[in-house]
Parts: structure tokens; C-alpha cells; sequence
């Protein structure tokens, strides 16, 4: 950290977007004991058969699957997802995809990734939120992992209702066929690692998965922030 940010923090101090206490100049989003007591997964130690992936079988060709931390809507680590999708701040993804990304590597989980494209929006979702919150995430996996980023090869359709209050079935009805593959060009015969925020059912990443299967030699895993236990 810089002189003048430290001087900028000084005068207006960052918060830990879980608990609200000042951060340390080292410190990125969340302070250290909140990312100490973040309740992590492990997904990443054993990727092809775990809780998440499992979600996957029969359903799409995903190989892989991890998340960072189980994810609770009502809870005080939900604060991080709902700012970072709600309260306009994108650094938020970064930081979080550094984690990630730092933490992850060690496992080998990216050795055989070849290229990051996070989930989509609609573009009136983009519109309003300014940001696509999936990419800030992937963001900051490139920043550690340097695999590099690709967005324009798939497209959502249009946005149908949110998936927030709907069960299995019907968020994968909800979310069937609105993504779209436009380029395949950076994706055959590459080993593509799908980025989103959370993952409940698995629904958005299935349709995404679907929606790129037909690509020449592809390979797919995915890779989420969150992770919703029952």
C-alpha cells in the first residue's frame, strides 16, 4: 500500500465488509479473523467427487468443482456476497477471487485450468449493476493464477426472473437454454473454468455448461465463491 492510500485510509478508514471493524493496511475486504473464520469447503482437495460436483452428474460434462466457503443467505458471512452483488463494489470480487485463487493453487486445482470465463448477465442486469460481479471474481483468480480471461464466448440470452426464491426444479427451468455460445474460437480444446458468485442447485452453471458441451475437444469444471448448504 501506497503513502497516499494509506493517507486516504486514515482519513476515511476501509471496514471489513462482514464485521465492520477497521481493516489493517494489509488487509483486502476482510479482516483477518473474519477470513480465518470463514467456514471453508475444501472442495478444491478433492474436486471430482465432492458435495458440489456431485450436483453436476448426468446433468452436464463438468469435471470439477469447488467453492470457497459455505454460503448461508441469512448469515453474517452473507454480507460479502450481497455487497459485492448489490453495493457496487466490484473490489470485493477481486479480492475474493486472490483468495481463492492463493489458497487453491496449492492443491493443483488450476494446473490443467487453460483459460477463466465467468457467467454472463444479461445486459440489462449489466446495465444496473455496472459490473459483472463473475468477472471480478475472475479477476482476481487471473491475478494469482495468470490463466488468462475470456468473456465474449458465451452470452445470456435474456434474464428471466431471479432464482433467489425457487426451488431445484424450477430455477433449472428457470435458467434452460438463455445462454448462448458465440465464439468458440479461445475454447477448443481448452480446459474452460466456469466462475460464478454462489452456487444452490447448480442450475446456471449446468445451462452454462450445456451451452458450451458441443465445443471441438472442450473440457469444463467449475469454480464459485459460495457454496449453499442445506
Amino acid at each position: 500500500m501506497n503513502w497516499i492510500t494509506r493517507i486516504l485510509d486514515f482519513i476515511s478508514p476501509r471496514l471489513c465488509v462482514v464485521c465492520g471493524e477497521r481493516l489493517a493496511p494489509t488487509e483486502r475486504s476482510l479482516c483477518s479473523v473474519c477470513l480465518f473464520h470463514l467456514p471453508r469447503t475444501d472442495f478444491h482437495q478433492k474436486p471430482l467427487d465432492n458435495t458440489m460436483a456431485q450436483l453436476f452428474w448426468k446433468l452436464s460434462p463438468v469435471e470439477k468443482a469447488a467453492a470457497l466457503f459455505y454460503y448461508q443467505p441469512h448469515a453474517q458471512m452473507a454480507q460479502m456476497v450481497y455487497r459485492l452483488k448489490y453495493d457496487n463494489r466490484p473490489d470485493i470480487g477481486e479480492d475474493m477471487g486472490r483468495v481463492m485463487a492463493s489458497e487453491m493453487q496449492l492443491s493443483d486445482f488450476f494446473r490443467d485450468i487453460d483459460v477463466l470465463l465467468p457467467v454472463p448477465l444479461s445486459r440489462k442486469r449489466l446495465r444496473q449493476r455496472g459490473y459483472n460481479q463473475s468477472e471480478m471474481l475472475a479477476i482476481g483468480v487471473s491475478d494469482i493464477t495468470h490463466l488468462p480471461i475470456v468473456t465474449k464466448a458465451l452470452q445470456r440470452k435474456e434474464f428471466h426472473q431471479s432464482q433467489t426464491k425457487l426451488n431445484r426444479w424450477q430455477r433449472q427451468e428457470n435458467v434452460a437454454d438463455t445462454f448462448e455460445l458465440m465464439d468458440d474460437s479461445q475454447l477448443k480444446g481448452r480446459h474452460v473454468l466456469l466462475i460464478d458468485d454462489v452456487c444452490t442447485t447448480g442450475a446456471t452453471l449446468i445451462a452454462c455448461a450445456n451451452a458450451l458441451k458441443d465445443v471441438e475437444g472442450i473440457r469444463i469444471s467449475v469454480l464459485t465463491l459460495g457454496f449453499t448448504k442445506d
